[in-house]
C-alpha cells in the first residue's frame, strides 16, 4: 500500500512544511495576509513591483517573504481570468493556476454530480482546489486528494476559506497517491489524471498515457464502479476514449480548454459526443450519440463559417452544417460555406467579399488598392506563416479586413472577407 496521509485539515505537517518554497509560509499567517492585501493595493495603484520589493526589504521584510508576496499578488491578478471576483480570496502556485479549471467550467462539472444525486464526491488530483470549490458550492461533500504536499497545502487553505463562508461540510485535503485511497462512502469521483511534470513551475503535460497519474487504467477502472468524471487535455487521443463514455469538449471564449469523459449516472443517456461553447457567461451545447459524418462539399457561397474548436474536436461539423444549411468548402478542411447568414454560437461567420489573386506580389497590390492597413489572416489547408506573410504584404491604409487562405474543390483560394457580428445573446465574438 502506498503512503496516504491525512490530518485534521488533511495535511501532514512534516511533508508539507518541508515542501514549502522559501518565503511562502508567510502567506498562511494573519500578518502575511495583511501584507499581501497591502502589496496588491500598492501594485493596483501603479507602484512598480521592483520598487515595492525594495521598499518591503527596507522595512525589514525578509527577501524571500517579499518575493513570495509579490509573486502571489501577480498570481491573484492573473487568476481573475479564471476565478473572477473570487480570485482575491485564494492562494495559487504558478503551475496550479495554469492547470486549474475555470470556475464557469468547474461549475458545469459540479452540477453533473448534483443532478446525479452524488452526495460525497472524491476530487482526485485536486491541484489548488478549483473543482472542489465548485463541488462545495453545489452542496456536495468533498474528499480532496493531492499528491504534491505544497499544492495540497494551498488547496487546503482555499477550501477552508470557502467553507468558512458556507454551510457545506468542512473539506479534507489529503496528501497522497489517489490510487491508494479507500472509496468507502464515496458516491462519485472526479479526476484530473493529465498530470503535469512535478514541480510548481514546470507545467509541461506528459505525452504518454502510461505516465498519467492517477493512471488512465485506474481512472477508467473507477468508472466501472462509480459515477466518474475525467478531465483531460483538449488534444487527448480519441482512440483512447472508452466506448461507454460521454465525451465532451469545452471551449471558453474561442479556446478549447478540455476534454471531459463522463461515466455512469453523470453521463447523459444517448449523448456520446458533446461540444460545450462558453462565451462570457453564456453556454451553448451541441450533442449527438456518435461522431457525425461531415457534410458534402459544395461551391463557395456568400458566407464562410469557421466552426468553434469544440465542435471540430467533437466531430460535429456535419451536424452544424445541417443547422446552417451549409456544405464543406473542401474535404478534410474545417470550413463551411452557405448562401445565407445564420447566426450561431457554434461558429464564426464571415461574409465573402471577393476572391483575390494568390500570388504574393499581386495580392500585395490588390490589398494596397483597397486601402487595407489592418489584416487578420486565417488559414486552413495552406502552408503559410500568417505573421511572416503580413509583414511581407507591407500593409498601408485605413481599412480593415480578414484574409482567408484555404482550399476549395481541390484548388488553393485567397478570400477577402469581413467578420459578421455575433448577437449579444451568443456572448462576445472570439
Amino acid at each position: 500500500m502506498k503512503p496516504f496521509h491525512s490530518g485534521p485539515r488533511g495535511i501532514t505537517s512534516g511533508p508539507a512544511s518541508r515542501a514549502t518554497p522559501p518565503g511562502w509560509s508567510t502567506l498562511f499567517t494573519p500578518s502575511g495576509r495583511d501584507q499581501l492585501t497591502e502589496v496588491e493595493r500598492e501594485l493596483a495603484s501603479g507602484v512598480d513591483a521592483f520598487e515595492l520589493g525594495a521598499r518591503l526589504r527596507a522595512q525589514g521584510v525578509p527577501p524571500d517573504d517579499a518575493a513570495a508576496l509579490l509573486s502571489q499578488a501577480d498570481l491573484r491578478r492573473k487568476a481573475a481570468l479564471k476565478f473572477g471576483r473570487a480570485a482575491g480570496r485564494y492562494l495559487y502556485t504558478p503551475a496550479g493556476l495554469e492547470q486549474a479549471t475555470r470556475s464557469i467550467v468547474a461549475d458545469t462539472h459540479a452540477q453533473r454530480f448534483a443532478a446525479a444525486g452524488c452526495r460525497v464526491v472524491a476530487d482526485l488530483g485536486c491541484g489548488i482546489g478549483a473543482e472542489s470549490l465548485a463541488l462545495m458550492a453545489a452542496g456536495r461533500e468533498v474528499r480532496a486528494v493531492e499528491i504534491d504536499p505544497f499544492t495540497a497545502q494551498i488547496a487546503d487553505y482555499n477550501l477552508s476559506i470557502a467553507s468558512g463562508s458556507s454551510e457545506s461540510v468542512p473539506p479534507r485535503v489529503s496528501v497522497g497517491d489517489a490510487e491508494a485511497m479507500s472509496f468507502a462512502g464515496i458516491d462519485g469521483v472526479f479526476l484530473d489524471p493529465a498530470r503535469r511534470t512535478a514541480g510548481h513551475r514546470d507545467t509541461r503535460r506528459l505525452s504518454s498515457p502510461a505516465d498519467y497519474s492517477p493512471s488512465l487504467e485506474f481512472a477508467f477502472g473507477l468508472a466501472d464502479r462509480l459515477p466518474t468524471g475525467v478531465k483531460l487535455g483538449p488534444g487527448f487521443d480519441r482512440e483512447l476514449i472508452p466506448e461507454a463514455a460521454e465525451a465532451q469538449w469545452i471551449s471558453v471564449d474561442g479556446q478549447v480548454v478540455e476534454t471531459g469523459l463522463w461515466f455512469g449516472s453523470v453521463a447523459r443517456p444517448g449523448v456520446g459526443r458533446a461540444a460545450l461553447v462558453v462565451r462570457g457567461d453564456a453556454k451553448h451545447e451541441m450533442t449527438a450519440a456518435v461522431d457525425h459524418l461531415d457534410a458534402d462539399t459544395r461551391e463557395l457561397g456568400s458566407y464562410l463559417y469557421e466552426p468553434d474548436g469544440a465542435v471540430i474536436r467533437a466531430r460535429l461539423i456535419g451536424l452544424l452544417a445541417e443547422q446552417l444549411n451549409a456544405g464543406m468548402v473542401s474535404d478534410a478542411i474545417a470550413y463551411l460555406t452557405a448562401d445565407s447568414l445564420v447566426q450561431t454560437p457554434f461558429a464564426q461567420a464571415f461574409r465573402v467579399i471577393e476572391e483575390l489573386p494568390g500570388q504574393e506580389k499581386q495580392l500585395r497590390r490588390a490589398l494596397s488598392e483597397r486601402g487595407i492597413g489592418s489584416l487578420e489572416i486565417k488559414k486552413r489547408g495552406a502552408d503559410v506563416d500568417p505573421a511572416a506573410l503580413r509583414s511581407r504584404l507591407k500593409l498601408r491604409g485605413p481599412n480593415r479586413a480578414t484574409l482567408i487562405l484555404t482550399r476549395a474543390q481541390g484548388r488553393h483560394i485567397t478570400l477577402l472577407a469581413e467578420r459578421c457580428a455575433m448577437p449579444p445573446t451568443f456572448g462576445n465574438p472570439d
